[in-house]
Formats: structure tokens, sequence, C-alpha cells
């Protein structure tokens, strides 16, 4: 109740804050054109390429440049682990984004601009990432990401977390408000004992935060610049010491690049990098310049590569240029900006000259100073001398590069914790509202008179006397069940088997028995699935709503020794010896939600009653161990199996047959009606077939033949030579369809589902079928 009236407060705050928020937004953007274009991205406007299909992503924090730097040693150590998870990078600040696109851009899916945290953006961001888990680095509490992530299932790690000095106090003022934020998080990984301290103490829970090292000490080396203009300025002058003013800063009191030029002025023999900071101060220090009397050039232009001094105004490019320094002075230090990463230089083993404050890194701090590994000014007048003594100083640079290679490790440790997590987690799609609030409604209305209906179903439930073995799924569409059937009846064929099925789309409700390979029965009698199970000619086919009647129709013409139960799992009335549960790997849970917010048939808790899992597509969905946590959360006992739909071959009307090859690189239309349209679409891609348009219909569609028709001339226009479809929807086409595609040939899909550890699922069936002949 306490964590639910401070998120309504701090909501509050934040509608009673809006017009105040929006002014400076206003102000910013006409002030920085640049921050102008970021406003969309950072209201949840993502572009359409960033859109994930399927859950499973890790979505990565780093406010600004420090936290991207830490973020490439993890990011590095995501793509060795687990190369098939999708990265995608937020930043908040211009500088930020620079660096990452420059550093990190090849190495995620996606860099954007962070979310505001109001509930409306960030649900709109989750929409579209459909991340497992959300990776804060460093110290960034956004109350609104943290709980939406918790609400959709998602998990939230904290990474490389610090709390400095000054920041400390205001964190323990407002410790009833910042615990309950930090509570949400699953794991808190903080860069020292010392700051894991220091979340206890602002109220984390003790049992989530632990000390998993600091990642600024896994930065690696960046190449060196391949910029010709750059290298000209690099290579000039190799009789002339070089030093690096390296993130120069200011405050009220202090502009560091005065004592940077100052110290520069009375060293004859050297040249200088200057690297400000932030770009909005890259034109004062071209005034400084400009009026010190040196030789100097700016990065932009670059139209004097022998001058003395070099202005880099640029963005990210500072870290490649510390390998040619003899020297560096890092900033950020004399002025109070609680210093910047020494980390950086010292990986080359570079002497580094630092002012009194380093209050943003006090563990770095404090190994470096144990190591003697960098050499400590009180004010700018100390820097020359101090420059001229460390570049003259070999040892402090080895020791230098010594301190930042001693406490490697912590990448890997946090990479491990973030899998494990996202591992553990899949999340659900959450609607945007109003829609989430109508369908939520009648979503209620389905949970009760389904669970009304189960019971009902229970109450009269009977019982052949023939094994019965149910096929079926949690969600709505189409998870594979009548692939996994055909197989079932082909592992069983020695058992005599038949099947019951609903005959769903079909026209009347009259109990039909097909005999094994009988096709001359319309669809509209018998409905699709039957048509797909006597295209295999060796079963006959009960079919019926009541299954129990199917199947006493069956044993009145038949002896089968065994019923497979095709789409059983709801049909309780039925009783059965074993329920195999399909999970479609790419929409597990049905977005997590009851018809019709999302696609469950009934609540999760309805997974119980399973006797074995079987996740179908699993071989293309990138979160499978989550989806196996998820299950097991529900289910502690059942096995679980993957299977992969395995394209077989292509077959016509004509009955003839194709291999997989036949159509790569033709130009073809695709479509389907199915329930999750996206796996006949990655079957396509998996054997070489990129069709030039997709058309999706609804799950069982029967085509009319306007529809065929239109679908032809569309395929005709966009240069088609083939329409491309499934042999679920080939039994569902007008019986003329030849005739109106003409002069289009069309060409389905057989497949076929493929069971890791077959043999140990018919095992466990066979011993239930036993059982059940035994009672």
């Amino acid at each position: 109740m306490q964590r639910k009236a401070i998120f309504l407060l701090y909501r509050v705050l934040q509608a009673l804050a809006l017009p105040v928020f929006l002014l400076y937004l206003l102000l910013r953007s006409a002030r920085n054109s640049a921050y102008l274009q970021s406003l969309a991205e950072r209201f949840g406007l993502l572009p359409l390429s960033l859109r994930q299909t399927v859950p499973g992503a890790i979505w990565l924090h780093a406010v600004s440049v420090g936290e991207v730097l830490a973020a490439a040693p993890l990011i590095e150590e995501f793509r060795r682990a687990a190369p098939d998870t999708p990265l995608f990078l937020s930043v908040g600040t211009l500088t930020g984004r620079a660096v990452a696109e420059k550093r990190i851009g090849g190495r995620v899916r996606g860099i954007f601009y962070a979310p505001f945290d109001f509930v409306w953006v960030v649900r709109r961001v989750f929409r579209m990432l459909r991340p497992s888990a959300v990776v804060i680095l460093e110290t960034e509490i956004w109350p609104n990401l943290f709980r939406e992530a918790v609400r959709i299932g998602c998990g939230v790690v904290m990474v490389n977390g610090r709390i400095s000095d000054r920041a400390l106090g205001r964190y323990r003022r407002f410790r009833f408000f910042f615990g309950c934020v930090l509570s949400l998080c699953d794991r808190i990984l903080a860069q020292s004992e010392t700051m894991r301290a220091r979340f206890v103490e602002i109220g984390a829970p003790v049992d989530t935060v632990e000390n998993g090292g600091n990642l600024k000490y896994d930065f690696p080396a960046p190449a060196a610049p391949t910029d010709t203009p750059l290298l000209a300025f690099l290579s000039a002058a190799p009789e002339k010491k070089l030093w690096i003013g390296a993130s120069t800063s200011a405050d009220r009191e202090i502009e560091e690049e005065d004592a940077v030029i100052a110290a520069q002025r009375t060293m004859p023999g050297w040249r200088l990098i200057i690297a400000p900071r932030h770009p909005e101060r890259f034109d004062a220090v071209a005034g400084k310049l400009g009026a010190s009397g040196l030789r100097w050039t700016r990065r932009s232009s670059l139209e004097d590569a022998e001058a003395d001094v070099l202005l880099l105004d640029s963005v990210g490019e500072l870290s490649g240029l510390f390998g040619f320094a003899d020297a560096v002075f890092m900033g950020g230090t004399l002025a109070q900006k609680g210093g910047h990463n020494i980390l950086e230089p010292a990986v080359f083993g570079k002497p580094i000259v630092a002012g009194p404050h380093l209050e943003n890194f006090p563990d770095i701090e404090a190994a470096f100073e144990a190591a003697r590994a960098f050499l400590r000014i009180r004010n700018g007048s100390e820097l020359r001398e101090a420059m001229l003594r460390a570049a003259g100083d070999r040892e402090l640079g080895r020791r230098a590069r010594e301190a930042a290679e001693s406490q490697r490790g912590a990448a890997a440790r946090c990479a491990k914790a973030v899998l494990e997590l996202s591992d553990s987690k899949y999340p659900c799609h959450r609607p945007a509202q109003p829609e989430f609030a109508v369908l939520w409604f009648f979503s209620t209305i389905w949970r009760v008179t389904s669970a009304r209906d189960r019971r009902a179903k229970l109450r009269r439930r009977r019982t052949l006397p023939v094994p019965v073995i149910s096929v079926g799924n949690i969600t709505t569409g189409g998870t594979g069940k009548t692939p996994v059937t055909i197989e079932l009846l082909r592992a069983f064929q020695a058992a005599a088997p038949a099947v019951l099925t609903r005959g769903y789309g079909r026209n009347t409700k009259e109990i039909v028995v097909a005999r094994p390979g009988d096709q001359t029965l319309p669809v509209s009698l018998t409905g699709e699935e039957a048509q797909l199970f006597l295209r295999t000619g060796a079963v006959p086919v009960g079919i019926a709503p009541e299954r129990y009647d199917a199947g006493t129709a069956l044993l009145a013409e038949f002896t089968p020794g065994l019923f497979i139960l095709d789409d059983g799992f709801q049909h309780l009335q039925l009783a059965r010896s074993f329920d195999l549960v399909l999970i479609d790997a790419l929409d597990p849970f049905g977005r997590g939600y009851l018809l019709p917010l999302g696609r469950l048939r009934e609540p999760l808790d309805g997974l119980k009653r399973a006797s074995a899992f079987v996740i179908t597509h699993s071989f293309q969905a990138p979160s499978i161990r989550g989806i196996e946590s998820a299950l097991r959360r529900y289910n502690p006992r059942a096995p679980i199996f993957r299977a992969r739909t395995s394209a077989e071959r292509w077959a016509d009307a004509e009955g003839a047959w194709y291999d997989l090859a036949h159509f790569a690189g033709m130009p073809a239309v695709a479509f389907c009606g199915l329930g999750n349209p996206e796996s006949f679409w990655r079957s396509l891609q998996s054997i070489g077939v990129d069709p030039i348009d997709y058309h999706s219909y609804g799950d069982h569609h029967r085509y009319r033949p306007a529809e065929i028709r239109r679908l032809a001339q569309h395929a005709i226009q966009n240069g088609a030579d083939v329409l491309l479809t499934t042999a679920k929807d080939s039994v569902n086409l007008p019986p003329d369809f030849e005739a109106l595609i003409a002069p289009l040939k069309l060409y389905w899909l057989e497949i076929r589902i493929e069971i890791e550890g077959a043999e140990d699922l018919i095992r466990r069936i066979e011993a239930a079928v036993e059982i059940a002949k035994k009672i």
C-alpha cells in the first residue's frame, strides 16, 4: 500500500509539473536544435526498425559518456555469451549519443534517446523493444521505468552502481522514496563494497545488492584514429613531446583550460591536444586559444597540421588519442566536477596528472593512490611542473597500467548476472490506453465465464474405453498442434491410432467419421485440420463438437488402440491419459492476458494440468530459457521439450513435389491465415525465400474467390511469378483457385515438427497409455 501511495504521489507531482517541464523543453530546444531533434525518441517515438516481434531483448541505459564507455565491455560480453540476443542502448545526453554511435554503434541492434519517465512514454518503448531485462548503468533511478518493467514481467538490474559523496546526503533524506524504487530491482551490482553499503543505507534490500566490481576497469583500449588529417597532426614534429588536457571542465570559479593553456605557453618543445568535456564549450575554448598567442588549430578544420595546439572539437575521438601522448592531465579534477575517469589513459600506460577532485571515483582514486599510479596537484599553477615530472617518470605509466589491469573481470560477472535474470523472465505485452482499459473489461468477463465453463465441463467428464492423448495449447492461434499430432500418429502407428477433432470452421455440427485417406469429403463438412490428417492416409478421423461422441462413433466402425485428441487441452469433458501442451516460442503466453486483451484461453494456472510441454519454434526465439522458467513457476514437474519447424518440401494442386530451394530468388507473394503468421515468414527466410510482399489473414481463414482474385492481381502488378502459402491454408482455398489466379501458380509449404528428445517423450506417453489400459 505504501508503495502504491508513493508512486501515485510521484505521478501526481509529474502532472502538476508538466507545464513547467514543457516550457523547459521549449527553451532548451530553442537554444539547441539538436536537442529538439531528439524529442521524438525521448517521448517514446522510436524508429520502426527497432521494433521486436518476440520478447527477449536486453535494454541497456547509459546516461552519458562515462556510462557509455562502461557499457562497452559489458556489451562485448553479451555478444560473446549470447550472440543472438538483441541489444539496445539508450542514452540521456547528446554527447553520450555521439560517443555511443562512434564506439558501440555496430555492436547493438539500436541506439536511442532514453524516454522521459512518464508512464505512457515508458510503456510505448517497452511495447517497441519487448525486453526481458533492463540494465541500468551506474545510478539512474527512474520510478516509472522500473515499475512498468516489473509490471510486465521484465527484469531490472543495476550494474556498476555507485552513489557519489555529493549525492549520498540527498538519497539519505529521501530514503523512503528511493528505497521503494530500488526495491523493484532484481539485482544491484555495485562498483565496490563501499558502494554496496551505500545502496543498503539508502533503502535497497540487502539481499539484492552485491559487489559486482567496476566495469570501467574492463575498458578496452580503442583503435588508433584513421582520419588522414588527424594522423598528419599526430605525425608532425616528431621531435616534440605531446600531452593531452583531457575532458577539461569549468565551475563557477575555475575554467581548467586557463591552466592548461598557461602551462603550454611555458613548455617549449611540447605540443598539446586540449579536449573540452562538453561540446557547448568548444567555441569558448577556441576564443581562449586565439587570445593566447599560441599556434593552434581546430580538429574540425585542421588547417595547420604542424600547429602546437589542437583543439579537439569532436566527440568520441579522445580515447583513441591517449596512445600517442607522453603524459595526460585529466580534467574535471581542478574544477569541482568530481573528476573524470583516469582509467582510460591508464590502460595505455600513460603518466597521469590530476587535481584534488576525484569524488566521482573514490575506489579508483584509492587504488591508484595506493599504487602511486598518478600525480596529484593542488591547483592549476602546479600543472606545468607536474606534467614535466610525469613525462619523465616511466615507472609512473607502468604503475598506472598495472593498477588499471588489476581489477578486470567485472564485465563478465555483470553479464552473467544479467543473462541469468533475462533467462528467468518472459514479459507480457501491455496494450496502450484506452485499448487496454476497454479490452481489460471484456477480458474480466471472459475470465469469469470461462472459469464457470471449465467447472461445468469437469462435472460432466466422460471416459472412453481407449486411452486418449490430448494435444493442445493455452492460447488461441496456431502453435503447431496439427504437425505435432501428425508426428504422434506416425510414432504410434503400430498402436492403430485414430484422431478426434472438433472440425473448426465447418458448416455443420453432425458427427462425421472419415475413413483413412478419404479426401472426397469437403472441408465445409470436416474442417481444415481433418483434411490434413486425412492426407496422411493412415488413420480414421472422428469429427464432432463433443469428442466423446466422435470417439464412440469411431469405435463403432474401427478398433483403434489409441485416440489422439486434437486441440484438446480445454476440452475437459473428455478424460485423457496424457496432456501434451504446446507453447509457441514466438508468442508463448498470449501476451500474458486472457481474451480479448491477450490470446490466453484460460489463466496460466491451467498449465499445472499439463503432463509435458513442447516449445515449438524454439530455434526462432531468443528467450527459450525465460519461457522454461515461466513454465516451471506453474508446473514444476512436467518435462519440457523443444521443437523446431522443419520445412520439408513444396507441393501444388496437381500432387507434384518440389525441393525447398526451388523458389529461392524467385519473385513471389506469400500469404497465410495462421494464428501466428510470423512462424511462416520465418520458415520462408530459413530456406532462402524472400517474398516481395506478405499478406496475413485471420486464423483458419476460409478464402473467398474474390479475395484470391484480388491477391493474384496484386501479385502480378508487383512482378510476382508465384503465390506461396501453407499446407493448412491450401485446404481453405476455393475449389477453382487455379483458374482464379491464372496465369500465376500457387504452391504450399509442407512442414514437419522435429522434437528434441522425442524418444523420451514417446516413452512417457507409452507409460501413461499402459497405466490407462490397466485401469
